[in-house]
């Protein structure tokens, strides 16, 4: 990890492929376009939320953004099971009813070609709950190119705990020198830099929505043509 950048300048990564036995990836804002997860937490439920309250969408908005932030980098933040209870609404069938949304970020499956034919142990490694998983993976077909997938809550706690480190080592057996963690979140990354993963990646541009944004103490990537040696930085 890399500090003193407090201007959030890009921080180009430098990796060396040969010291690097396994890969993981975050999947949503990280394989997957975030947009989907934004319009859908941001609009699209408020406004069902609005309808079932009969309150202004803004007074959703309001009352759900206190809900959320409740729960914020817990279990609890992506298990549909608890938001369809704490909100009254059937929330698997609403990401249902708007899967077109769901979308892979470029470059994507370029890079797990690459993993897969340098010989990578590769790893899906998401906070999503099962049903959501579910849904992207049959939506995106990406399910296939890992040696596994693991959710946050077989691990039983999320990626932002340095608990989630510890016990998914004991599932995968990985050596955290030789691993590679690419991830959206900070928090996250943070959090693998506590349990020493060597190779940490953040990805800057998560959603196609929204500006992309450096961090300004781990390397990022706006795409993942970046690790790729032969496209790195074209």
């Amino acid at each position: 990890m890399q500090k003193n950048n407090p201007e959030g300048k890009k921080i180009f990564p430098e990796i060396s492929w040969d010291k690097i036995e396994t890969v993981m990836l975050d999947m949503d804002g990280t394989l997957l376009d975030k947009h989907f997860d934004d319009y859908f937490w941001e609009i699209y439920v408020p406004e069902h939320y609005s309808l079932l309250h009969n309150i202004s969408v803004n007074e959703a908005k309001k009352q759900l953004l206190e809900k959320y932030r409740r729960v914020e980098s817990t279990l609890e933040w992506t298990d549909l099971e608890y938001w369809s209870h704490e909100l009254g609404l059937d929330i698997a069938e609403l990401k249902m009813r708007i899967n077109h949304l769901i979308g892979v970020h470029p470059y994507v499956i370029e890079f797990l070609e690459f993993c897969l034919k340098t010989g990578k142990k590769l790893y899906l490694i998401t906070n999503a709950h099962s049903k959501t998983l579910s849904i992207k993976l049959e939506q995106t077909s990406i399910g296939p190119w890992f040696d596994r997938v693991v959710c946050a809550e077989e691990v039983g706690c999320a990626k932002e705990d340095h608990k989630f480190w510890i016990r998914l080592q004991e599932i995968l057996s990985y050596d955290p020198r030789t691993t590679l963690l690419a991830d959206d979140t900070e928090k996250v990354l943070r959090s693998a830099a506590s349990f020493n993963i060597a190779h940490l990646i953040f990805v800057a541009r998560s959603s196609s929505r929204q500006p992309v944004r450096y961090s300004p103490d781990f390397p990022s990537i706006d795409f993942f043509k970046e690790l790729i040696p032969s496209k790195k930085r074209s």
